[in-house]
């Protein structure tokens, strides 16, 4: 099956939303909860209808682990001279329905804590959730351990709000014996959909099951027909696609015979249209209706041959920091090396020992704090990432890829610029490497190196590669994220030392591969020759990381794929 060119149509993601929205209604605790990806009105619509309908609980977007779970009432405790509990934000939350807003940026450790809430709460106690996503790019999603407890995920980017709002929510069932079940015959067929979209969640597959069996109901039926399980496809498998479908066979043996007419003295029934719906449903049909209901965005990774990238995988790498960032839970340790104190977390640390140490020194001291209450603040930051590209300016790439390989090097700056990372530019040719653009921002003077990129002469392909890894670590110990493209044929002529020894140059650019290896350095090997070399194969090889041939490639082709891999 070939994706389809044009995204989805708005009216009927709008429709399949407002049956994502009465299922979730119907039961929240057993659905689980919505994901919700993409601002603007439609989305606000949907969470106030919700709303109106069940009581909705903002979750904090920095919440940390002492409101989550519960623990000392500072205030509270100060005031009474003893220890005063808290309830946490999840114990509060019990039988409603929580917003968790900036779900892309929700970490793995509070991920870990809600889904704990989720999975050990009583039946009566479990809690609804709906998480707003702003992820601008398709890895900017929410971490898997809350996605995949989320039965429903809608791509609200397009949809009109006024479709959403006028959807009537049902009164949530009492318990799940309520919601019909579907047959053997029904489970069959959406497993057989999830084995075709590489869904390889349990959990999903029973989220289908549920979600066919809620749209009978809010049907008004008490038996699961095809058009149920089309929807359950629709809007519980399609999202979590990982791959394609396989595409139909082009070639049938035999057409099917046709049906045979109906009997002159035959007469519909009111049972007759029901009972033809009820039949053995077919999971080509169930597959189609699921693969047309893919999501624009990773449609359009599925046909590239990608898939989706966990939360936060763009950018730079994550470190924590002592002075700026994303705020995380407080640790124990003393404000030293620039870490600055958390009062509050520290006090919170010191009340519950009062009374003990009020007994044993003076009772009439004021608040003791000791060394192990302090408490100090942390912050997680993202290292910026420099992309270097390392361009083979020879006269072997120069003759058959150069221009291709400059027009590619400028869109990826240019997306680069775009998305606030530097860049650097290294091109070989002759007997040396040279730095043409050292790490920047600026996007000028990106395009000015590269018109300034000379073409021909030797391949000192082993300089080229000794400078990448020399600029790589030194970035790395600067706290950067060093990203190297290599655009090259693999073919060095020129040694390190100046020679046009061939055999020399090729054990030297190993070499150097190699050490960008053990230098635990990320890139991806560009072969740009018209036909796929060993050499360069060979060199990706040696620095463990990507190789893709691209022998027709052009400058958009180049930047597709490359901006794929990084």
């Amino acid at each position: 099956m070939t994706a389809p060119e044009a995204p989805r149509d708005a009216a009927p993601a709008a429709e399949d939303a407002a049956l994502a929205l009465r299922a979730f209604a119907l039961w929240p605790a057993g659905f689980g909860g919505l994901w919700l990806r993409g601002p603007g009105p439609a989305r606000d619509a949907l969470v106030e209808r919700l709303g109106s309908a069940v009581h909705l609980r903002r979750m904090p977007a920095h919440i940390d682990s002492e409101r989550l779970h519960g623990g000392i009432d500072l205030a509270a405790s100060l005031a009474a001279g003893r220890s005063v509990a808290r309830s946490g934000f999840l114990e509060e939350a019990r039988g409603g329905v929580v917003i968790a807003p900036l779900a892309e940026r929700i970490t793995a450790s509070l991920a870990g804590s809600m889904a704990q809430a989720l999975d050990l709460a009583e039946p009566s106690e479990r809690f609804g959730l709906v998480l707003l996503d702003d992820g601008a790019e398709r890895d900017e999603v929410p971490p898997l351990s809350l996605t995949e407890r989320m039965a429903f995920m809608c791509d609200l980017g397009s949809t009109v709000p006024a479709d959403l709002g006028n959807a009537d929510l049902p009164e949530p069932i009492a318990s799940p014996s309520e919601i019909p079940s579907c047959s053997a015959e029904g489970l069959e067929a959406l497993a057989a959909v999830s084995l075709a979209l590489g869904v390889d969640s349990g959990r999903a597959l029973r989220f289908a099951a549920l979600a066919a069996g809620a749209s009978a109901r809010l049907d008004g039926r008490k038996t699961v027909r095809e058009s149920d399980l089309a929807a359950a496809a629709r809007l519980v498998l399609a999202p979590r696609a990982t791959r394609l479908p396989p595409p139909p066979p082009e070639d049938e043996d035999e057409a099917p015979p046709p049906p045979p007419p109906p009997a002159e003295n035959d007469t519909d029934t009111p049972g007759d249209e029901e009972q033809e719906d009820n039949g053995t449903p077919d999971p080509d049909q169930l597959i189609e209706a699921a693969a047309a209901a893919i999501p624009p965005g990773l449609l359009e990774a599925l046909a590239d041959g990608r898939t989706r990238r966990g939360a936060g995988s763009g950018g730079g790498a994550r470190h924590l920091s002592p002075l700026r960032g994303r705020p995380l839970a407080a640790r124990q340790g003393l404000p030293r090396g620039g870490a600055r104190l958390a009062l509050i977390d520290t006090l919170r640390a010191a009340v519950p020992w009062q009374a003990l140490r009020r007994s044993e020194g003076d009772a009439r001291a004021g608040l003791r704090i000791m060394k192990d209450d302090v408490r100090v603040r942390r912050f997680e930051a993202r290292s910026a990432s420099v992309t270097i590209f390392a361009v083979d300016a020879s006269g072997s790439a120069a003759f058959t890829r150069l221009a291709e390989a400059k027009g590619a090097v400028e869109l990826l700056l240019a997306q680069a610029y775009v998305k606030r990372t530097e860049v650097a530019l290294v091109a070989f040719r002759g007997n040396e490497a040279q730095l043409l653009l050292p790490p920047t921002r600026s996007l000028t003077r990106a395009r000015r190196a590269l018109t300034e990129l000379p073409g021909g002469g030797g391949t000192p392909l082993a300089a080229g590669l000794s400078m990448v890894c020399t600029l790589g670590t030194g970035l790395t110990r600067r706290g950067y994220t060093p990203l190297l493209v290599l655009l090259t044929d693999g073919r060095g002529n020129i040694a390190l030392d100046g020679s046009t020894n061939r055999v020399a140059a090729t054990d030297d650019a190993l070499k150097a591969a190699r050490a960008i290896a053990s230098a635990g350095l990320a890139g991806v090997v560009i072969d740009i020759s018209p036909r796929p070399r060993p050499e360069a194969a060979a060199v990706a090889s040696a620095m463990r990381t990507r190789y893709v041939p691209l022998p027709q490639a052009s400058a958009a082709t180049l930047s597709k794929v490359i901006g794929a891999l990084t």
